[in-house]
């Protein structure tokens, strides 16, 4: 059985946690993408930016299967 894990994408904008929540959720990566970031705009954008660094830190990076 697969276990499915939260990382951090290989597909990188710029730390992959846009595309990780969407690889996790079965997401379109562009849409997680403009979502974060008309959230970020209409709480005033700092919020938004702690969160991503958090997550950032937070979130491990997806590790190679070989």
């Amino acid at each position: 059985m697969y276990e499915r894990k939260l990382t951090r994408s290989r597909d990188k904008f710029i730390a992959g946690v846009c595309a990780g929540i969407a690889e996790y959720f079965g997401w379109d990566i562009a849409l997680v993408r403009i979502l974060y970031l008309v959230i970020s705009i209409f709480s005033a954008a700092f919020p938004g930016i702690i969160v991503y660094v958090i997550l950032w830190i937070v979130m491990p990076e997806k590790q190679n299967l070989y």
